[in-house]
């Protein structure tokens, strides 16, 4: 995916959706936002349509186009990636290609999923992001808790950066939460949640 595309996209997004998540902290090091949502089931049923990106993902927000190959191998070393199909000019006996948008440092079933990597156009720069999703016990479901915190060199700002990647992930907490039906309305600001 391509910066471009991304920001295109991001922007889109911007006008089509009222803000719900918030940057809540901002510098020339790096940044931080957060969103949760409160969804109708329980913390296990939450697990397994968050581990399955296929189901709720944005293709526009992949690089084949397709959410169907985007997968979570949800334990520690695994990944959050993404299957290339072979396109119709590749050589004979090429292999499909992948992408490691992230890869898993803590997996708690029903309770905690920690990836590390920089999603969208912050795998090209020499930034490192931390992605903490927290599920927990809710009146009427579950809490969901996304926190990303990126740092390190970047050539587009930080300041710059953060609010369109904090709407595309708002984006997907949306769809994570239109694929199990919300308790509390759409995603909000998380406030003052941490994890």
């Amino acid at each position: 995916m391509r910066r471009t595309t991304f920001a295109l996209a991001a922007a889109s997004f911007l006008l089509a959706q009222p803000a719900a998540a918030e940057v809540v902290a901002s510098s020339d090091a790096g940044f931080v936002t957060r969103a949760a949502v409160t969804v109708k089931v329980d913390p296990a049923a939450a697990w397994l349509a968050l581990v399955a990106p296929n189901l709720w993902w944005n293709g526009e927000h992949t690089y084949s186009g397709d959410p169907a190959n985007l997968y979570i191998d949800a334990q520690a070393t695994g990944c959050f990636c993404e299957k290339l199909p072979l396109t119709k000019d590749a050589p004979s006996g090429a292999r499909p290609g992948s992408i490691e948008h992230m890869h898993v440092i803590y997996a708690a079933p029903a309770r905690v999923l920690r990836m590390s990597g920089g999603l969208g156009p912050l795998q090209s720069e020499a930034a490192e992001g931390t992605l903490t999703i927290t599920l927990k016990p809710a009146d009427g479901g579950t809490r969901i808790l996304w926190e990303y915190v990126v740092g390190g060199y970047m050539r587009q700002k930080p300041a710059e950066l953060a609010p369109l990647v904090d709407k595309v992930l708002l984006e997907q907490l949306t769809r994570l939460a239109a694929k199990l039906g919300t308790a509390e309305g759409e995603p909000q600001p998380a406030g003052d949640d941490k994890q």
